[in-house]
């Protein structure tokens, strides 16, 4: 039997007691039955069966690491959040991961990438959950959970399947943008230190005399925008499924540690009714030169998490963690988040997943909230009510209130955004296809759509795909058919 030197820690069980055996359970002789007072055997038994928690619905697979965010310009007439004020430095966590694949899933499958950014300030956790694209396929939130079944596996077959992401895409028009997006150079990027990170969202800044402003959130790389071609993306998924942790992991840990510059677009508040797009549309963005980009800081990632599950399984990002001088916008889908995310976490990994090492604030909490399992830091309310006369605490709205919300009056009503003058779906994908990319990249997105359309989907949804194409760019949607009809 194998014994552990002065040098080494003897092996305990959960609780600390010493363990007699590694590696022997405890028998009624060398052949004899398994006694069930082998207590750690038991232990180590009913922990492995328990050793997963549920993998996330979407997000599944993903990538962390730790860093700070530091402020390089002065945003302070916009915000008084206090972690974009002059010079500020806050430590935080970042989290990216691909959207529709299950935690196995090789990370070089054509999809959109998480970016989610976690800010331990001195007045709580702010949360910003994006994607590193600026638009999402849809607009409502009614709508979200449907766009992911589709993206899924196909309930008879257990396959990813072609045919329902066309059919959900060519029934819902307002994807083309975001489609658009995915089938370029951009839906498999190189590493997840050669994409650009955005908040996507719309969201509401309000400075110290309670101005509010309308923003949106740009991370760009200074590693510079790469991307996988679609034959080294396959490549990968074969030999190398983990290529993007990987790389990740092995950076920070050489001293090259990945940094993206903050930019962000500002839109004064009474802007919003008349601009020409709707400036809460998911689907689109504010064309730079309406709304030019102004440099906000710096986030660099420079440690990796000492343990993988702990830090990165179990880091629960959140669009409601909003702190003071940050405030939500009138976007569907944005509101919708704001229940959703918790709820998940509270289901996934308990109702005091705040409380894990990851999502634990680095500010002082002063809650009511109280019990619940795996609860191990008590109140520190007084009593567990508010209010009391024990010593609070108390809320202070003359401190940390925010005018945070906008004008709206009407009957309640089941109805799309109003539109704005230059409001369309197809729109500013066709600005895209036209004014962004280069010939080369055209012919490379051609060509992904249609390599795509030829992967199982049928000829109905396929026609419609076609003319979904054609309606966002005649050239590039004939081109499009050209190559799916064998021409």
């Amino acid at each position: 039997m194998t014994e552990s030197s002065p040098a080494t820690p003897y092996t305990t069980n959960n609780v600390g007691i010493p363990v007699e055996s590694d590696e022997h359970s405890l028998t009624v002789g060398a052949d004899g039955p398994i006694l069930l007072q082998d207590h750690y055997l038991i232990e180590k038994m009913a922990q492995f069966n328990r050793e997963r928690v549920p993998e996330r619905v979407v997000h599944a697979k993903g990538s962390g690491a730790y860093g700070f965010f530091e402020v390089t310009n002065d945003v302070s007439q916009f915000t008084r959040a206090d972690m974009f004020q002059p010079g500020k430095r806050t430590e935080m966590l970042a989290r990216f991961s691909t959207v529709a694949g299950e935690q196995g899933s090789p990370d070089t499958w054509r999809d959109p990438r998480g970016f989610a950014l976690k800010f331990y300030t001195e007045h709580g956790n702010y949360d910003l959950v994006g994607n590193n694209t600026p638009v999402f396929f849809v607009r409502d939130t009614i709508k979200f959970q449907d766009f992911i079944r589709s993206q899924k596996r196909h309930p008879v077959t257990g396959l990813r399947n072609n045919d329902m992401q066309w059919d959900f895409w060519t029934l819902s028009p307002e994807s083309a943008h975001q489609v658009t997006w995915l089938m370029g150079d951009r839906g498999v990027p190189k590493t997840y230190r050669h994409m650009n990170g955005y908040g996507s969202h719309t969201f509401m800044w309000i400075n110290a005399g309670g101005e509010r402003f309308w923003v949106k959130y740009h991370f760009k790389t200074d590693q510079g925008i790469d991307y996988l071609t679609q034959a080294e993306a396959d490549e990968l998924a074969g030999s190398d499924a983990d290529k993007h942790r990987r790389d990740l992991y092995e950076s920070i840990k050489s001293g090259d540690a990945p940094s993206w510059t903050l930019k962000v677009q500002v839109m004064p508040f009474d802007d919003a009714p008349d601009y020409r797009f709707n400036p809460f549309d998911l689907t689109k963005v504010w064309p730079h030169g309406d709304y030019p980009l102004i440099d906000v800081g710096r986030m660099t990632l420079n440690k990796n998490p000492d343990d993988y599950f702990i830090h990165i399984e179990q880091a629960a990002f959140e669009p409601s963690n909003m702190v003071p001088g940050i405030g939500p916008s009138p976007d569907k889908m944005l509101l919708g988040r704001l229940f959703s995310y918790p709820d998940t976490h509270r289901y996934r990994i308990g109702p005091n997943y705040a409380q894990l090492p990851p999502n634990r604030p680095h500010s002082g909490v002063n809650s009511y909230a109280k019990d619940g399992p795996m609860r191990y830091v008590p109140s520190n309310a007084a009593m567990p009510y508010a209010p009391n006369s024990y010593g609070g605490p108390a809320a202070d709205y003359q401190r940390f209130g925010d005018p945070a919300g906008w004008a709206t009056a009407g009957e309640m009503v089941r109805e799309a955004y109003k539109p704005h003058r230059e409001d369309d779906d197809f729109g500013q994908a066709g600005t895209m296809v036209r004014e962004v990319l280069d010939d080369a990249a055209r012919e490379r997105l051609a060509s992904n759509v249609s390599v795509h359309l030829l992967g199982g989907v049928t000829k109905p949804v396929q026609q419609r795909a076609l003319q979904y194409w054609r309606n966002i760019d005649k050239n590039l949607g004939d081109r499009i058919a050209n190559q799916v009809n064998g021409g």
